[in-house]
């Protein structure tokens, strides 16, 4: 296997490891709106159904608040860390929690005065629908605190490699939802109140289960107050927003399409539309966990200027992700005449029809968007402003409103379905027109689709990238790194120097890390001159190992003998870098 097939092989199985927890977390709101939808749909009635459908626009705009503090966040952390920058590491987690809660505030007293004073006429006219709608804010008010915050805190235990706590939350979350709503609807008959109240007091204890691993000083990155940077809260917002503003056309756009539906259609298919959005809502998860994985990835490849696995990451998403979306979307559509039963049961009512029709057809908007979803984000994190914000605004509010405009005296319902399926089919293929702009011509390989600079990362020529599976090869792979040293004008010394470092250090990797358990490892092995250094890194699967560590232990102990490999590769070097990434070692060493 060589080395570009390895290196997409250890990025692979990361994605894949990381993904049931990212699904995981993305379908806790999911889980609130099947829960929400059955309730209302089969104890409380239609009206309750209308106004959780009505409040759809105003989750996204929280979504969108959330997802651009997130994204903003995980972005800067994901170069940082490509920087080994642990101070504006620290410095980016408490100022997100800080200013989560301010935002939050606000936002709770805007849902409260709505609530309280029926300041809601712009969302609905209907007499009977507008009171259920105002206590459901209410009731969604008491959890807006822990949604923002907990909604924050996935990123930054992707970073401390805790990502299974997030996936407990999660799961203890959607039980307790499910208690209250039972406890709530069905015993104390709190109507829309009890359907708002009980995911979110679901959210309080996610929100606590997540945030109590940072408060145990259990974890590296912890609240500080003193010597905050709050320029950088700018940045976390501008690098956020772009990611963010889909949501924010996303909530224009139900806003209008809710209104086309009410007028053209009436309030039932306002009720099918949101019945079919919300189950499906627990399916989206899965791209909004693949999105989450990649977007870390993404950016700490971009801070490392790490092109081979920038591009990996994308064709992992075209031949991993696109395909399992597909099945999935396959297996929804063939179920969608039971998955419309567990809300409505009567095949002649126009509810049930238009039901079956969302199920039938939004899944197929899903491996689109899988596609779309990525380019955004690598636009977003290396900064490619005018594609971000194309991207966004066709996809959230032109493309539907549009089309839906367009067709729905003709095809009722139906036209939001197809104008969902035009759209993902219209926005992916922006990334391809923006590419044969700059490029002149069609792009070729997936660099040029991405649209990657010329100048990003160390050209390929100056640039040797290798795998090493096993002790035998450690030595041959240090002769080759001196060949290509030689080769490219650097001293015989240096040359000498850096094959050594490597042969050092990947060999403790091999007998210490690849025994450690019975699983399959290897190294990938990059070597690159850039700016008169030779950079050396390694990146492997196995157990952490920071040879700064073993130097300090070794320093404490009587014996100097003990890790002279080690103290030799740190007194030849410039630098040497270690970093645990989402459970990958990247050591980094410069002679």
């Amino acid at each position: 296997m060589n080395s570009h097939s390895s290196n997409r092989e250890i990025i692979t199985k990361l994605m894949f490891r990381l993904l049931p927890s990212q699904i995981t977390l993305a379908a806790v709101p999911a889980v609130n709106g099947i829960v929400s939808g059955f309730f209302a749909t089969n104890y409380v009635g239609v009206d309750a159904m209308t106004a959780v459908g009505l409040y759809t626009p105003v989750g996204l705009f929280v979504s969108s608040v959330s997802v651009m503090l997130a994204g903003g966040s995980s972005i800067m952390c994901g170069k940082y860390l490509g920087k080994s920058q642990q101070d504006k590491l620290q410095n980016i987690f408490s100022i997100n929690l800080l200013i989560s809660t301010i935002i939050a505030a606000v936002l709770i007293l805007l849902y409260v005065v709505m609530g309280v004073f029926d300041l809601t006429e712009f969302f609905t006219d209907e007499a009977n629908v507008r009171p259920l709608f105002n206590t459901y804010l209410l009731g969604q008010a008491i959890g807006i605190l822990p949604l923002v915050l907990g909604t924050q805190l996935p990123a930054f235990l992707s970073i401390e490699n805790k990502g299974k706590r997030t996936m407990h939350a999660s799961l203890v979350y959607i039980a307790v939802n499910l208690i209250m709503n039972l406890l709530f609807i069905k015993v104390l008959h709190m109507e829309t109140f009890g359907l708002a109240l009980a995911p979110s007091i679901g959210m309080w204890v996610f929100f606590l289960l997540e945030a109590q691993l940072f408060v145990s000083g259990k974890t590296l990155l912890r609240i500080r107050f003193e010597n905050l940077q709050w320029g950088e809260s700018i940045a976390v917002v501008k690098t956020g927003f772009p990611g963010a503003a889909t949501n924010l056309y996303q909530t224009a756009r139900g806003l209008i399409v809710n209104k086309l539906i009410e007028i053209f259609v009436g309030g039932v298919g306002i009720s099918a539309f949101a019945t079919a959005n919300n189950l499906l809502a627990i399916f989206w998860a899965v791209p909004a966990g693949m999105l989450a994985v990649s977007r870390l990835l993404i950016s700490v490849s971009v801070g490392e200027e790490d092109r081979q696995t920038l591009t990996d990451i994308m064709r992992v998403m075209f031949l991993r992700f696109v395909p399992l979306m597909c099945g999935i979307s396959g297996l929804i559509i063939i179920c969608a005449v039971p998955l419309t039963r567990i809300f409505y049961h009567d095949p002649s009512a126009p509810v049930y029809a238009m039901t079956v029709a969302g199920f039938s057809v939004l899944p197929l908007c899903m491996p689109l968007a899988v596609v779309c979803m990525h380019f955004t984000c690598y636009a977003q994190v290396s900064g490619k402003q005018i594609l971000v914000h194309a991207m966004s605004l066709l996809d959230g509010v032109i493309n539907v409103t549009v089309f839906t405009a367009l067709l729905i005296r003709y095809l009722g319902i139906n036209s939001v379905y197809t104008s969902n399926i035009i759209n993902g089919l219209l926005v992916m293929l922006v990334p391809v027109i923006y590419a044969a702009m700059n490029l002149k011509r069609l792009p070729r390989n997936m660099s040029e689709l991405m649209s990657v600079p010329a100048d990003f990362g160390v050209p390929e020529e100056n640039r040797m990238d290798m795998t090493i599976r096993s002790i035998e090869e450690v030595v041959s792979i240090s002769v080759q790194v001196q060949e290509f040293c030689a080769s490219h004008g650097i001293d015989p010394k240096r040359s000498m120097l850096a094959a050594l470092a490597l042969e050092e250090m990947a060999g403790n990797i091999v007998d210490h890390g690849f025994t450690k358990d019975n699983k399959e490892h290897s190294i990938d092995v990059r070597v690159s001159l850039k700016d008169d250094d030779v950079i050396l890194r390694t990146k492997d699967n196995c157990v952490p190992f920071d040879p700064a560590q073993r130097l300090k232990m070794a320093s404490d102990q009587d014996d100097p003998a003990r890790n002279f490999g080690i103290k030799m590769v740190f007194k030849i070097s410039k630098d040497v870098q270690y970093r645990n990434i989402l459970g990958l070692n990247v050591l980094t060493i410069r002679i």
